[in-house]
């Protein structure tokens, strides 16, 4: 493989804009670019949850890493990377996780230990992620499974954040809403 990034500076952004896979250049503050650095900082949330998780976990992070890559790449070039099976990989650990989980009954608070912690942040991310693709969908379609597989992902990470809980013996906290608590 070539060195594709032998200069990290290229001081072509100084004046706000940044170059796209074809040439063109955009600004900066482009609901795009938004897209894509939310990508990136989802990508880098789960580099903190990989080097801080059980060994059993970290394979599938690792892999959805590589995901958003391919996110971030169908972002820039404007091309379909994102296919089905992602979203079938996805669908297919979430049954396994849950299959060792409890039913929910009650809503949880964030929480459950460190990495369970920050996959609830991923996810939180993730979340955000999706409202801006939402609404950079309604500038320039993007590839429906794109979309599917960033809601599928908030799903996962917070089913990962309750298997990871459990794997460490962390206990779930659950909501406690006032509404509940003024009524019994």
């Amino acid at each position: 493989m070539a060195n594709r990034l032998s200069k990290i500076y290229t001081r072509t952004g100084d004046a706000g804009e940044t170059g796209m896979a074809d040439g063109s250049r955009i600004s900066k503050d482009d609901l795009l670019i938004h897209a894509i650095g939310e990508v990136d900082e989802l990508n880098s949330q789960l580099a903190l949850v990989a080097s801080h998780a059980p060994e059993v976990f970290v394979a599938s992070v690792r892999s959805i890493q590589n995901d958003l890559f391919n996110v971030g790449a169908e972002l820039t070039m404007g091309e379909a990377v994102i296919e089905q099976e992602s979203i079938d990989t996805l669908e297919q650990s979430l049954d396994e996780l849950n299959l060792a989980l409890s039913p929910l009954r009650e809503f949880i608070l964030p929480g459950g230990g460190p990495v369970a912690s920050h996959c609830h942040v991923a996810r939180a991310v993730c979340r955000r992620v999706e409202r801006t693709m939402v609404s950079l969908n309604k500038q320039q379609a993007l590839n429906s499974i794109l979309l599917s597989y960033i809601n599928r992902l908030s799903d996962y990470l917070f089913v990962l954040a309750r298997a990871i809980s459990k794997h460490e013996g962390s206990e779930e906290i659950f909501w406690q809403s006032k509404r509940m608590t003024n009524d019994e």
